[in-house]
Parts: structure tokens; sequence; C-alpha cells
């Protein structure tokens, strides 16, 4: 993430922590040793002499290189870590002889135990995420959440959402309820709609969908994951603006804070890949005064998901799909009221909520609303009108809820069963 500094200065600050000494002192080791490096940018392991190891020399530098990344560093990609030859390229080999060997899951677990110990600290957690994603199957995939007693990532990436080739009603909820059924009990799932390496919500898409997109996953049960830039809707640069060849590289534009040179981001002479030319217009300065700005419907999003049980531990229900609409409900144990999401990433049309006799009341009121301007209205549940990339996040009360009912066992789906005591105002799991 990255975030303006507390005065205010143009220049920018990285939320890494800083390395302890004791981790100044595994790098400096890693130095002296020639110890085999994970590159973020490269996805299988590269030694010194720029050849793969085996995966029995690889284990051989595992308890040095996991400190290291205990301490704050990180890696991306771990899926192609394990190769049967020596190579120079990645692109030099049939993936299918390189990727998910049977080793990984070893070696990803004891990453965990190593993570563990530096986790024994009060207050202190070390997370564990891997870039893992196998769009040939999805059970591949949930493999390195790890199981049921021998954990390894807490979570692999989710980027279901950010290769989609089209979107509708009917993508969208394929890709949820493929996650959300084949995560392994008690696991906990993640969202993300864009990243280093893919092209942005607006530049695949149109920018119609920025803030449906970010509804969708701030809603969503689980932990949302945001690239830089799409909080404010930027677009991937042109082709015709960068030098060198790498598709990657067209998200990766320097973060448009405000409209002065090199948009903010630094006050050097250029920076590495040049600013979007929209910069001037679209950028953090601008929308923090505009009051129905991609970026203020994400901060309301983000405050109202982590001020709503119902929303961070809540359960999630589908309720209806086609080609334009996505909806889905939120309820918790212990409360009476639920939030429902109406999301339309196709053409303008209207759903009729109360003829599917799941006990929905005549009325709900928009708590929030990508046009802002129907905020607070009562809405008829009979005629839920919705435009090409307008989401909608109906409160309402239910006298049942909607995981109680026989007929949506199999449609309600949680991350992690609580119930909530409005008595004692806490959570707890006995329930």
């Amino acid at each position: 993430m990255i975030t303006r500094d507390p005065a205010g200065h143009k220049s920018i600050t990285r939320s890494f922590r800083i390395i302890s000494d004791a981790c100044q002192a595994i790098l400096a080791l890693a130095a002296l040793t020639q110890l085999e490096a994970f590159h973020h940018e490269v996805p299988f392991l590269v030694s010194v002499s720029n050849e793969s190891p085996s995966g029995d020399d690889a284990r051989e530098s595992l308890p040095l290189g996991t400190k290291w990344w205990a301490c704050g560093m990180g890696d991306d990609n771990l899926v192609a870590l394990f190769s049967k030859d020596t190579v120079r390229n990645y692109s030099d080999l049939y993936h299918d002889y390189t990727t998910t060997q049977v080793g990984m899951h070893d070696l990803l677990r004891s990453f965990r135990q190593t993570m563990d110990q530096y986790s024994r600290e009060p207050g202190r957690y070390r997370f564990m995420g891997t870039e893992a994603s196998n769009q040939e199957s999805i059970e591949e995939t949930m493999m390195y959440y790890g199981k049921p007693f021998v954990q390894e990532a807490d979570f692999p990436f989710n980027f279901y959402l950010t290769e989609m080739s089209t979107i509708s009603g009917t993508t969208i909820f394929d890709v949820i309820k493929s996650w959300m059924k084949n995560m392994p009990e008690g696991k906990w799932p993640n969202w993300m709609i864009g990243g280093p390496d893919i092209v942005r919500v607006t530049s695949r898409f149109g920018k119609e969908y920025v803030n449906v997109m970010n509804m969708l996953i701030l809603t969503l049960p689980g932990t949302p994951i945001t690239y830089y830039g799409e909080e404010i809707g930027m677009e991937a640069i042109s082709a015709a603006n960068v030098n060198e060849s790498y598709l990657t590289l067209f998200s990766k534009s320097p973060m448009q804070w405000d409209n002065s040179s090199n948009a903010g981001f630094s006050e050097g002479n250029q920076t590495w890949l040049p600013t979007n030319k929209d910069y001037q217009s679209l950028n953090v300065d601008v929308q923090t005064t505009q009051a129905t700005s991609a970026l203020k419907l994400y901060q309301q999003l983000s405050s109202l998901r982590l001020n709503e049980l119902l929303l961070s531990r809540g359960w999630l229900c589908h309720i209806w799909h086609d080609a334009d609409l996505v909806v889905y409900t939120r309820e918790l144990d212990g409360l009476d009221r639920a939030f429902t999401m109406v999301l339309n990433f196709g053409n303008e049309t209207e759903v009729n909520l109360q003829k599917l006799s799941l006990g929905f009341p005549e009325k709900a009121s928009i708590k929030l609303s990508t046009t802002f301007t129907n905020r607070g209205e009562t809405v008829d549940m009979a005629a839920v009108k919705t435009a090409r990339g307008e989401g909608l996040i109906l409160e309402h009360r239910m006298a049942k809820l909607l995981h109680h009912q026989e007929s949506l066992k199999d449609r309600c789906l949680v991350s992690s069963k609580a119930c909530y005591s409005s008595f004692l105002d806490i959570l707890y799991n006995s329930c």
C-alpha cells in the first residue's frame, strides 16, 4: 500500500516495516554465504549462477530464507519453485512439469512452521499468502490452504476476478461460488480486482464498473485486496508511452496523488514509467473534494465494512443472478437485520425479490449506492431497479434468517461461523 506521509508532503511512504537488527544480520549472512534468493519478479528459484536448484537444494536454504521473509520481506510467486531441469528462462519450460510439484507443499509447511515461531510474540502474527492460482484446477489452488491439521498459507491469493475475459452477473457469480464452495471449511477467502501484472478495471471493462467492482470486494466475506489506484479508478498507461516491451508495465504507472509534476508521486526529474495523461483531473486530491467520487465511495464502503459485523463476519447467501445482476445477502445470527447487495454488471434492469418467497420485507432502505443520489431512500423490494454498473446496499429486517431456511442451505456459506449477543455485545462461536 502506498500512502502520503502524515505531514501531507508530496513524497510517498511505503508501509514496509523497518527491518530489525536481527533481520539485517540475516540479510548480511545471506550475502556472505551467497544464499539463493527468491526474487519477486522471477517465478522460480534463481541462484547466483542463474540456474534453478533442485528441491533438495532449495530446502537446505529454507531456514535462513524463511527468516528473511518473516522479517517483513516477501515473494509473490510460489507455484513454480521446483524445477526438474536446469533452465535459464521460465519461458524455456513446459509448465506442467515445473509447477505444483509434490515438494511444494512440504516447502510451504516449513515456511509456516518458521513463521509460527515468530508469531509467538504477544500481539504478533506473521501472515503468509501465496500466489498460486491455477485456472485449470481450483482444487489445486485450494491445496495451498493446507490440510485440516497442517496449515500452509493463510490464503492463496484469489486472482479469478482479475482473469475474467468478460464481465456479467453470471461470470461474477461463478467466481464467487467456485471459491466459496471449494474453500476448505473454516478457512478465510480473499478477493482482488487488480494487481501489478493485471490490466486495470477501467481499461478492461470501462469506467462505469469501477465503483460496483469495489462494492463487490468490500461486501463479500473475507479479505478485500486493493491494488493501488483502483480506489480512484486509475487507467493503464498507453503502450505508446512505454519504451519497454513488457505488457505487465501498463498497470505500474505512478500513483496519481495530485496535479503537480509526476502526479505528486516523486520530486525527481522523471519516473521509471510515465504518469498517465489524465493525472491532472484523476487524482487523490481532486477526488477528495468531490462528494461523488470513486475515492469517497471506497472510503465509505471501507468504513461500513469496518463497523458492521454483518460484512466482516456474517453469512453470505446467494439470492439471484443472471446476465445482468448478482444479488446476495449478508446476515449474522443474533441480528434481525441484514444487508442485501444488488450489483449490476450488465444492462439496466429490474428485479423482484418479493417473488422469491424468501421472507424479504416489502420495503428496504438504501444504505449505500454507487450513484450517491438515492442514498437513504426507500425501495420497493418487488421492483429494485439498477442501471449498468450500479450497485445498491439495501438494509432491511429479516423475520427468519436465510441460512436457517431449508431451501437455502446450499446457497448460504460462511467463512468463520460466529453469533452475536446483543446483551453482552460480544461475538461467540459456540452457536
